[in-house]
């Protein structure tokens, strides 16, 4: 159980743990910090959706009343070099009293790293008031780069129960975590109901149908005040996830080794505090103190494709799936129960 926790801690923190480098944008100003966050989390937080909504099932055929069955699933959203910069355009950023460039080059615009990517050399801004003459250099934050081998993992423990006519219900969570400089929380419910078992032929047909339906969410809370960078107090990011996913099924009906996949569409949308007191020592904005500074947020609207396989040995079952999709996705689920 300790370790399972501990896979999805290491999803979270390894987006939030690098977003504590924003604390030095706020030289910049909060709109500047804001826009920059936003860009910088989000392929991050989408990796992270992804992640979420796999090995939600392992067949189409749903269980009986009262067959249940518990899986232990580790789940990992694969990283694409896409995923791992965006493009900075110092047009955005300005305003009549603000200029930005680049202190390496003349250009306006150039890929930077996102949480999931990596500044090799670093990358550095210059912003000045076109008023004061005041001017401050901030080093951009860099990501994980290849530090997580370019996954983000999520685990649980997962339960299944056959209500009947084909229904079943499932139920997902990680245990609470709640520490000094984080915390973590995770839960989900679906539905699966299977249409063949509606049919009169049921028994005899080679493959059986279902559609599922589930929801899952996420709260994570990590402290940046030792190492954001800036002066202030009680500084930390929250984060609050939820996804939705609708799957159409489709799985072989073998006696030890079965295949199966679908279509699906995940939903969701991710959204991240930035909250404490942010105080700015030096250059344009070195007056500043903010309180509460922003939110940013994320969305995933995406269809994805699934195959699969599961393996009975008796009581003991193990299932293995792949996901195509925005970021593809794995899944492993070992399984206990009987129908």
């Amino acid at each position: 159980m300790k370790k399972l926790t501990l896979l999805t801690l290491l999803g979270f923190v390894t987006i939030t743990s690098k977003a504590q480098d924003i604390g030095g944008l706020f030289a910049a100003g909060e709109e500047s910090a804001e826009r920059f966050t936003n860009d910088y989390l989000e392929p991050a937080t989408n990796g992270l959706m992804h992640s979420m909504n796999a090995g939600w099932f392992n067949t189409a055929d749903a269980k009986p009343l009262g067959g249940f069955e518990i899986s232990v699933i580790v789940n990992a959203a694969s990283v694409a070099d896409e995923h791992k910069s965006f493009s900075m355009n110092l047009d955005s950023y300005e305003t009549n009293d603000l200029s930005f460039e680049f202190t390496d080059s003349s250009a306006r615009s150039r890929d930077v790293a996102t949480a999931l990517g990596e500044n090799d050399p670093e990358i550095r801004i210059r912003v000045t008031d076109n008023t004061t003459t005041l001017s401050e250099e901030i080093t951009l934050p860099s990501g994980i780069g290849d530090a997580s081998a370019n996954l983000l993992p999520t685990a649980f423990i997962q339960g299944a129960l056959g209500l009947s006519k084909g229904i079943e219900l499932k139920a997902r969570f990680v245990p609470k975590i709640d520490t000094d400089d984080f915390s973590l929380s995770m839960y989900g419910a679906g539905l699966q109901f299977e249409v063949t078992k509606w049919l009169p032929a049921d028994k005899l047909l080679p493959v059986a149908i279902s559609g599922l339906v589930a929801y899952t969410n996420l709260n994570g809370a990590y402290d940046i005040t030792d190492s954001s960078g800036i002066d202030g107090s009680d500084q930390r990011i929250e984060s609050d996830t939820n996804t939705w996913l609708l799957q159409a099924i489709v799985s072989t009906k073998l006696p030890v080794i079965n295949f199966y996949g679908g279509v699906g569409y995940i939903k969701g949308k991710s959204e991240s505090d930035v909250l404490g007191t942010y105080t700015v020592t030096s250059g344009p904005f070195f007056t500043e103190s903010y309180r509460d500074p922003f939110s940013v947020s994320s969305e995933v609207s995406s269809v994805r494709a699934t195959l699969g396989f599961k393996l009975k040995l008796g009581f003991f079952r193990l299932n293995g799936e792949y996901h195509m999709s925005e970021f593809n996705a794995y899944s492993l689920g070992i399984n206990f129960g009987f129908r």
